[in-house]
């Protein structure tokens, strides 16, 4: 996955400026010359999975486009702690206006890609990929999105337009539908669109299955159930260009101490939404040197 188009991003930092800045830097005005020059870095003070540095590097550009801001690393390298991932330089005032927005993007996406990249590891050898979720922060979702994908996650639906994915919700709303006719319902209204539908219960799932969706979503379910329903669909499914079908989905209560437990029953997908809305942010900081 790629960064947004330039014009989005400028629309967002703008906004984002316009919140931290106000009328201006008081401190600096009463303490900095105008025209002072300066060169500054922003460093890693611990290790992590960079991502968003070209967006930390617009924030500054932005703002300001005489300063002259050089990317050091790359999104999706491994930072040790005091390496140098921008240096920036140009008038201070303009640096120092610009500075905690660029910080607090760049911390937040290389925390996401970090722990994505946790994640990531933990699974590696089996069949599964982990997936992120629709639990962003509004207005930073394809940069948390992307982020995950620095890490070595894989993105699930950026919109609800791009796949169909029947819930527990819908099937009541429907007064307690069936979820293999809401299955149906759906292959029959879009041929294009991917449909995944989730199940609380083993009869929910063997109607699921006889259906044939594209995914089945076990949201919550134990170690043993999952075997069982890896067991079945094996014996039940199909398989397509080498990929079984449907694929099995694993959502709720996956943590890094479970993790690997999960993956080796034979699921392929494995949604975490701690990814996007509980990642720790990265410790960064701007250095004047």
């Amino acid at each position: 996955m790629s960064l947004p188009d330039r014009t989005s991003i400028l629309r967002l930092i703008r906004s984002w400026l316009a919140e931290d800045i106000g009328t201006g830097d008081a401190t600096s005005s009463s303490v900095i010359p105008k025209h002072l020059q300066i060169e500054a870095a922003i460093i890693a003070r611990k290790p992590g999975i960079l991502a968003g540095v070209d967006a930390a590097r617009e924030v500054f550009r932005t703002h300001d486009r005489s300063l002259r801001v050089t990317r050091e690393l790359s999104d999706g390298k491994k930072l040790k702690s005091g390496e140098v991932i921008l240096r920036i330089h140009g008038r201070a005032r303009k640096i120092f206006e610009a500075e905690r927005t660029a910080l607090n993007l760049l911390g937040h996406l290389c925390g996401v890609a970090t722990l994505a990249h946790a994640f990531a590891q933990r699974v590696v050898g089996t069949h599964a990929r982990i997936l992120d979720t629709r639990k962003t922060l509004p207005g930073l979702r394809v940069l948390e999105k992307y982020a995950v994908t620095c890490g070595g996650g894989m993105n699930h639906r950026m919109r609800l337009d791009d796949a169909i994915l029947i819930k527990t919700n819908h099937l009541r709303a429907l007064g307690g539908g069936r979820v293999d006719k809401a299955i149906l319902a759906a292959k029959q209204s879009s041929n294009r669109l991917v449909v995944e539908a989730e199940v609380a219960t083993w009869a929910e799932f063997e109607r699921a299955l006889s259906v044939h969706p594209d995914t089945i979503l076990l949201d919550n379910w134990t170690l043993p159930a999952i075997r069982k329903a890896v067991d079945a669909r094996n014996r039940q499914g199909s398989v397509v260009s080498g990929v079984r079908r449907p694929e099995l989905e694993v959502s709720g209560g996956v943590t890094l101490a479970n993790l690997r437990r999960i993956a080796q029953t034979g699921v392929e997908r494995i949604s975490v939404g701690r990814l996007t809305h509980s990642a720790p942010s990265l410790d960064v900081s701007l250095r004047v040197l």
